[in-house]
């Protein structure tokens, strides 16, 4: 048996400078459907497809109070966060 996939409530992103993207996606609480999940997070394209590089979620009460969720570890190729820089090869 298989479960069906939750689908966000709203999901929002914009491109950043650098390519990355920053998205914001409200979902339906699991134990109380009028509790929701917040969650922001900047994911970056890699050639296998994203990588998530940061990562911040809340929790949001049905009478409105808001708790930080513990967090979740982001995938490990975004351990190394130093900018690199590519130099075109002369011809």
């Amino acid at each position: 048996m298989m479960s069906e996939k939750q689908t966000p409530k709203a999901r929002f992103s914009t491109k950043l400078p650098n390519g990355d993207f920053l998205g914001v996606t409200i979902w339906q609480g699991k134990t109380d459907p009028s509790a929701e999940v917040v969650t922001v997070q900047i994911r970056h394209p890699t050639g296998e497809g994203w990588e998530t590089t940061a990562r911040i979620a809340l929790y949001r009460t049905p009478d409105g109070k808001y708790s930080l969720l513990p967090e979740r570890p982001v995938t490990k190729s975004s351990e190394k966060t130093e900018p690199v820089s590519i130099e075109a090869q002369g011809e």
